[in-house]
Order: structure tokens, then C-alpha cells, then sequence
């Protein structure tokens, strides 16, 4: 079983054994949570463009040209070999 499977399930046993107005207070407590987080990920995402936006404008510039160096790297990357096995296999 995976993580994320095991730690939902025992999250639900836990909540299992709780009365239904606990249930429900921790369910709406989790979800606030979540929504706080992700705002707060949206926030720094935003954050992170507004940060490659400075820098592509300055290489620009600096006269690099990153179209070509993007068209570049994808040719390159379709010559470079997938793995066999999914990433989680792996792990």
C-alpha cells in the first residue's frame, strides 16, 4: 500500500471512533488548513514568476537569445533515453 493510502486510512480510523460533531469539526478544520496552504502556494508560485520574468527580461537585454536555446534543448531531449520503470518504482 502506498503512503498516501496508509496515512488516509489511519486518518480515518482515527476519525472513525470520534462522535459526528468532532468529525465534522475536524474535517472543516483540515479543509481551512488546506485552503490556507493553498493560498500560501499560490502566493509564492507568483512570487517565483514575477522572479524568471526579471531574469528572462534582463538576458534578453544582454542579447541571449532563449527561444533558440529552448528549441536546443528539446531536440536534445528527445534524443535522451526514458526509463523503463515509473519514477514511483523506483523510489
Amino acid at each position: 500500500m502506498t503512503k498516501k493510502k496508509e496515512e488516509a486510512k489511519d486518518v480515518k480510523e482515527e476519525v472513525k471512533g470520534a462522535s459526528k460533531e468532532e468529525q465534522v469539526g475536524f474535517h472543516k478544520g483540515s479543509l481551512s488548513t488546506l485552503a490556507k496552504e493553498r493560498q500560501e502556494l499560490a502566493r509564492i508560485l507568483q512570487i517565483v514568476e514575477q522572479l524568471m520574468q526579471l531574469h528572462i527580461t534582463a538576458l534578453k537585454e544582454l542579447g541571449v537569445d532563449l527561444e533558440k536555446e529552448a528549441k536546443g534543448i528539446v531536440e536534445q531531449s528527445g534524443q535522451v533515453k526514458k526509463p523503463d520503470k515509473p519514477i514511483d518504482e523506483m523510489l
